[in-house]
């Protein structure tokens, strides 16, 4: 795992930005086409802007998302698939395709789908954060580390309520979904290259999680330590205990 420090999140999500447009470049190179994931949340917005006017043929790039809640209404701010329309997918042209992880169907349908999807399109690049409880996508502590499922479906932290609360998608823990489809740890990891962008104060801690725990279904961010080609973009303060452990000094 590769570590850039960046003065603020502005630089930060230039550089994310520039190696992804590199991964997805090289991939469509060499194969046609590029498989992409992506996290979504307000810690991405400075790395989706910058890509989103990268020089990317992007009608070669089929794009899917790394979780979804479960019961939301459509269109409702908070949803992955619409946050990634308003913030990326409309100021694109067209792209290859787009896999948003369906509302409309019960669970098990949707996660029978996406499962045999996956097989036809192995993940070449995954843009990740860490969330403030040190989950990765919607895999909260403790997490599933054994299951190979590419999606599955989870019950929600507290901790990771909060931080929806906290980001300003719902009012109040109360409004927050309990469930959610998440990508499995397993295959975020078989991509071949991740890209986590990790920015702000409040991501400190959990990024410390990721650097020195134990992996484990307790702190499931430490599972990308065991992904040569993952590189994690740091900013001046969410990297502020990463030179050593200062968690407990």
């Amino acid at each position: 795992m590769r570590i850039t420090i960046c003065d603020n999140k502005i630089e930060l999500g230039a550089q994310a930005a520039s190696l992804g447009r590199h991964c997805i470049k090289t991939a469509i190179e060499r194969k046609g086409r590029a498989n992409v994931a992506f996290v979504t949340g307000t810690s991405q917005l400075e790395m989706l802007r910058f890509l989103r006017e990268k020089e990317i043929d992007w009608g070669k790039v089929n794009v899917f998302l790394l979780d979804e809640f479960v019961g939301l209404p459509d269109g409702h701010p908070a949803s992955s698939e619409t946050f990634l329309q308003e913030n990326f997918l409309r100021y694109l042209p067209a792209i290859g395709s787009f896999h948003p992880i369906s509302r409309r169907k019960d669970s098990k349908t949707t996660l029978r789908e996406l499962n045999a999807l996956m097989e036809q399109y192995p993940l070449d690049a995954a843009f990740i954060c860490i969330g403030e409880n040190g989950h990765l996508a919607f895999n909260d502590p403790p997490a599933d580390l054994d299951t190979h499922d590419p999606y599955i479906q989870v019950e929600l932290e507290r901790r990771s309520k909060r931080q929806q609360v906290g980001e300003g998608w719902f009012a109040s823990i109360d409004e927050v979904p309990s469930k959610a489809i998440t990508m499995s740890v397993y295959e975020i990891l078989s991509a071949e290259h991740i890209i986590c962008s990790c920015p702000d104060q409040r991501k400190a801690k959990a990024v410390a999680m990721c650097l020195f725990d134990e992996i484990s279904p307790s702190s499931p961010a430490a599972a990308i330590r065991r992904k040569p080609d993952c590189s994690l973009f740091l900013d001046r303060q969410s990297s502020c205990l990463v030179l050593a452990d200062m968690r407990r000094r």
